[in-house]
């Protein structure tokens, strides 16, 4: 699969995840606005509502599982940040690369093994609330736990490729920037990817 490929996959899969991701992203207003709500309710007006708890725990949990892979393709997730920023495109590709490879895929995987049974229990019975007032949608809040995984699992496979393109990409630059022995006053691999905007716009 050539490069063009990877790009056109990688962005089929970015607009299926950012397409989830900018739906249930308006949930953070829900959310917001519910729990104020329940705590004007609780505290000033000494009112309770189970239902309305409950409708906060999925729109919170729909949020964050849905929009995990989206917040991935974005860049946003937390990183213990030792050399990363500092680091050039290539490096900061192969660190990309390592971590989708033999963290992020293996565990969407494993988690999309043990969850799917787990929901089809859940389906086979409607689970519901244990609280009597309750939302009867508990099949539906464990369903998302395989759906977040397969969306990141997606995700994760995005990188791979692009990023393994991104650098055999910069090689092949760098090589023939070397071969023609073009003076472009740069080091060939390293910073050749802050002098092409298309290396991070178009590939990784």
């Amino acid at each position: 699969m050539g490069i063009s490929q990877l790009t056109t996959l990688a962005g089929r899969i970015d607009r299926l995840t950012g397409t989830v991701g900018s739906a249930v992203a308006w949930l953070a207003l829900v959310v917001v606005v519910l729990q104020f709500v329940l705590v004007v309710a609780r505290y000033a007006l000494d009112l309770g509502s189970i239902w309305l708890t409950e409708t906060v725990i999925y729109a919170h949990a729909t949020l964050i599982m849905l929009a995990a892979a989206w917040t991935l393709a974005a860049g946003g997730h937390v990183r213990v940040d030792v050399f990363y920023a500092e680091a050039s495109a290539r490096t900061k590709a192969k660190i990309d690369l390592a971590g989708a490879l033999l963290l992020l895929l293996p565990f969407a995987l494993v988690l999309i093994w043990l969850s799917v049974p787990y929901a089809a229990r859940s389906w086979a019975i409607l689970e519901r609330s244990q609280e009597s007032s309750g939302l009867p949608l508990v099949f539906l809040l464990k369903t998302l736990i395989p759906v977040f995984a397969a969306l990141m699992a997606l995700q994760g496979v995005v990188i791979t490729p692009a990023h393994r393109g991104a650098i055999d990409h910069a090689r092949a630059i760098a090589g023939m920037v070397e071969m023609l022995d073009l003076d472009i006053g740069i080091a060939p691999v390293d910073q050749l990817a802050e002098r092409l905007p298309a290396f991070e716009d178009g590939i990784v």
